[in-house]
């Protein structure tokens, strides 16, 4: 299953990068051509310019603001996730269960754990790909907005602080903000889970190099939208999940009670 589910997340990151590489170099305007262009970043463009007129031409405002707008947007594929998750942390001790009623490595048990499993999912209720939505979503958002930034001119030439929205952060900050704000989120999003799952422990430090490393070379525009959704993630994360977080740093705080 999740080989399968890599694959796909894998080919449509590529079909999505694919889409824009053949135009990467021409400015985006309300005459450009072809799917990508009219559905993913013509939209963007046009969105972050309206808010830079709302903001007195200042397209990093404009960029905050169409960053939040996306996150509210993808918000309940989010709550969708977080409850996703907590229902298959319930299901851990019977999927254990089958684990080691089918332990045998032969191809046949193999399959009747996997038919077992999914039974079980469809009895729950639980979908093993809900976790995974808001990152398929986002990959061609994602995408969409470098190609927003970079082949709209009023953007990439535009300063915001201390510096220019079509260039990479000169001083690094802004990467590494990105970095450990990713860090937060992917902690916050995990807790009560990460240590169940090898992978996802992992994961929470994978991710934030690689947002840190992409971020010294992009346009700081980007580091911005990772920054600024970041920010958002925390936020909602702690309400959404905020009796849970609290409840997992009394019980690892000196004065708590590890169980």
């Amino acid at each position: 299953m999740s080989k399968k589910l890599l694959t796909l997340i894998a080919l449509i990151g590529v079909m999505t990068l694919l889409a824009g590489c053949t135009e990467y170099n021409q400015p985006i305007t309300p005459e450009s051509k072809g799917i990508w262009n009219e559905f993913f970043v013509y939209p963007l463009s046009w969105l972050i310019t309206t808010f830079a007129d709302i903001f007195s031409g200042s397209y990093g405002w404009a960029i905050v603001v169409v960053t939040i707008i996306i996150r509210l947007v993808i918000l309940p594929l989010m709550i969708k996730q977080t409850k996703n998750a907590k229902a298959m942390q319930a299901l851990n001790p019977e999927m254990q269960k089958l684990r080691e009623k089918f332990s045998s490595k032969d191809a046949q048990t193999q399959q009747k754990l996997q038919q077992e499993t999914m039974a079980l999912f469809q009895k729950h209720g639980v979908n093993p790909l809900a976790g995974c939505l808001p990152l398929i979503v986002q990959m061609p958002i994602l995408i969409a907005f470098y190609h927003a930034i970079v082949r709209t001119e009023m953007i990439s030439e535009d300063t915001f602080l201390w510096f220019d929205l079509g260039q990479p952060d000169p001083i690094y900050v802004l990467p590494l903000i990105a970095g450990l704000t990713t860090f937060i989120q992917q902690k916050m999003m995990s807790a009560g889970t990460a240590n169940q799952n090898p992978q996802m422990a992992m994961l929470i430090w994978i991710m934030p190099i690689m947002i840190i490393i992409f971020a010294i070379n992009f346009p700081a525009a980007l580091s911005l939208y990772w920054v600024v959704g970041n920010i958002f993630m925390i936020v909602s994360t702690y309400f959404i999940k905020g009796p849970e977080l609290r409840k997992g740093a009394e019980a690892t705080s000196p004065g708590g009670s590890k169980k």
